[in-house]
């Protein structure tokens, strides 16, 4: 018993012995590793405040440094496994990866997901950063694109992060992706004015608007006519397409159009319904030969028309009667 007692402890101390031999090594091997770290760090900030000013190679900029980030973390790695085990070869850190590769990828299959693409999408560029982008309800600008997610920052000052994985799998509208955006509102007039009338007066109106370009010149269409109004369709191109810049031409555009509609006399009309609850059978209708509020007089003799208050006593005789015997009394119907 003494004995295994004694052959446990002479191999914890060996252990310790060996520990204390090892430090210096791992200390230096950790040293280095940190070392890489900051340079890696660095390079990578390098590589994006080259490309910071070209718009065009930015988002190469930012695969490149991460590129030449991860290389610089894995050389920093193999050195510094080197200095801590000195018989560690490049060939046991490739087949360290390749074995450890498996279980991280079914580990971490999201985050991989995601980091591909983020690298499909900073090289093919659907977008770029400071582009103003919509996705699924989401609108902003794109602030950043990240390993993981890609971060937007919307119009009141919120902050929208989307797995790279679903922006590279869904449709985007890209808003900014073009010089120039068309605009668009519709104008209901009334069924009384002039049409041709209006629409040169909402030209006139779009282009007295500095905002509006004049190449692509606005267009005025009629789109429909609506229960209560015409509409009328105006639309307009504008540069730059961000977000604010839409805004104050369209008030520009909706404010000049307003005014001079109604300086010239063209009716905007609220919506209106017209209820009819009789078959205008009453005297009070008036001449019941010629067609009235959608129903046609026909070509045949005009019945005599009749007041409602005859027509209800009428009525009340015919069921008292039936009340009273089980028949229809003869006078009654004579009436």
């Amino acid at each position: 018993m003494n004995a295994e007692i004694s052959a446990a402890w002479d191999k914890v101390q060996s252990m310790i012995n060996g520990f204390i031999v090892l430090l210096p090594n791992l200390l230096l091997g950790l040293i280095v590793f940190i070392v890489f770290l900051f340079i890696a760090g660095r390079i990578k900030v390098l590589v994006k405040r080259l490309t910071r000013n070209r718009r065009s190679a930015r988002n190469l900029g930012l695969v490149l440094g991460r590129l030449a980030q991860g290389i610089t973390i894995l050389i920093g790695l193999f050195i510094a496994l080197s200095i801590v085990i000195p018989s560690f070869k490049a060939g046991d850190l490739v087949q360290l990866l390749g074995i450890s590769g498996v279980a991280i990828g079914f580990a971490f299959r999201d985050i991989l997901q995601n980091f591909l693409a983020g690298i499909l999408i900073l090289l093919t560029e659907p977008f770029q950063i400071d582009d103003q982008i919509v996705f699924k309800g989401f609108e902003g600008t794109v602030e950043n694109i990240q390993t993981r997610a890609t971060t937007i920052r919307t119009y009141d000052g919120r902050r929208i992060v989307i797995p790279n994985s679903e922006l590279f799998t869904n449709s985007v509208t890209v808003n900014t992706a073009f010089d120039n955006r068309r605009l668009e509102y519709d104008v209901g007039i009334g069924y009384g004015d002039d049409i041709d009338r209006a629409k040169q007066l909402m030209l006139d109106a779009m282009l007295s608007v500095n905002e509006v370009l004049k190449d692509p010149a606005p267009d005025v269409l009629v789109m429909e006519l609506a229960e209560s109004t015409v509409n009328i369709r105006v639309r307009w191109w504008v540069h730059p397409p961000r977000r604010a810049d839409n805004l104050i031409s369209r008030d520009k555009v909706i404010t000049a159009i307003k005014k001079t509609l109604v300086a010239n006399g063209i009716d905007l009309p609220f919506p209106t319904q017209q209820i009819l609850f009789h078959d205008q059978t009453e005297e009070t209708d008036g001449n019941r030969s010629r067609q009235r509020e959608g129903w046609p007089s026909g070509k045949g003799e005009v019945p005599k028309p009749r007041r409602i208050s005859d027509s209800l006593r009428l009525l009340a005789q015919v069921r008292s009667s039936q009340d009273n015997n089980g028949k229809v009394d003869s006078q009654t119907n004579e009436q």
